[in-house]
């Protein structure tokens, strides 16, 4: 019985299937089947109940479960606490929302890399509907999006609310909703959704409303007039210092956009789980910087 075997058995379990785990572990099928093959030989029992659809395990398969999770955590924790950090050479796939792309992102990443010098990093970036997706699938081990994750493989750590601000062009003081379009995130967006529900309840189905897939582009139609906009107060600072576009109060806004540092928790990964809280750490240094300039 050897630890790769173990670790295999875990993957066909959680996911239900041989190819699944394959694709998991970036290993052949063969592969795969053959550990499970050799550890049920070892164990002198079968493991797994075989079907069409996939796999479930026996009864001494459940048993066996429960054991392994224990040694794959110990081992984790023996990475965690024996390995140097510095001598981590592991590849972490991370997806970030835009809008954390456009705030505190470098930051993450540099305190990351400071703790981390050898770590592989790959970076993608979506709206938050895919990264959960993605995670969900396992093509991405951490996912800094609006969340949280409602799945019992996944752990969230909350992140500090993102305040969102009215802005319109300098030039053009008419905000009245029922004439003037609405620049906001793109459709596949909480924020669109909420904010169409809420112009329609106040205003009724006149409104428009102009998606934009970049928070920046929407900020630069809004500094030409084309419409009004609601976003993250922090990331208007600049135009607003340029003169271009001021904010106003129309009564009602949105609440602040919730955001989650999601990560694979089934199986216990103490990086993920490290790298979360260091996003964590990295977003409330931007709120607090953000605040202390005024």
């Amino acid at each position: 019985m050897t630890l790769d075997q173990l670790t295999t058995f875990l993957w066909v379990s959680r996911l239900g299937g041989v190819r699944k785990a394959a694709l998991e572990m970036n290993i052949s099928q063969p592969a795969v089947s053959g550990r499970i093959a050799a550890l049920e030989a070892s164990l002198g029992t079968i493991l797994f109940d075989r079907a069409q659809r996939g796999v479930s395990l026996t009864k001494k398969g459940v048993l066996l479960r429960e054991y392994a999770e224990s040694i794959i955590d110990i081992v984790e924790d023996i990475k965690s606490n024996v390995v140097p950090a510095e001598a981590v050479d592991r590849l972490l796939r991370i997806g970030v929302a835009e809008t954390i792309v456009q705030l505190w992102l470098p930051n993450f990443l540099s305190t990351l890399y400071e703790k981390y010098p050898h770590l592989k990093v790959e970076i993608v970036v979506d709206v938050s509907v895919n990264l959960r997706q993605q995670l969900l699938e396992r093509s991405l081990d951490l996912a800094i999006m609006m969340g949280p994750v409602s799945e019992f493989s996944i752990d969230n750590i909350q992140l500090p609310a993102v305040e969102l601000t009215w802005f319109r062009a300098t030039e053009k003081p008419d905000t009245d909703f029922n004439t003037v379009p609405v620049v906001s995130y793109t459709r596949q967006s909480r924020p669109f959704r909420e904010l169409r529900r809420e112009l329609r309840s106040r205003y009724g189905q006149g409104t428009q409303i102009f998606p934009s897939s970049s928070i920046y582009a929407g900020l630069e139609m809004v500094a030409s007039g084309i419409g009004v906009g609601l976003f993250p107060h922090q990331l208007g600072l600049e135009l607003i210092k340029q003169g271009r576009i001021v904010t106003f109060d129309p009564g009602w806004t949105l609440d602040p956009l919730e955001f989650t540092a999601s990560f694979i928790g089934d199986p216990r990964n103490n990086l993920c789980k490290d790298a979360a809280n260091i996003a964590a750490s990295a977003a409330q240094r931007y709120l607090n910087d953000s605040h202390s300039k005024g």
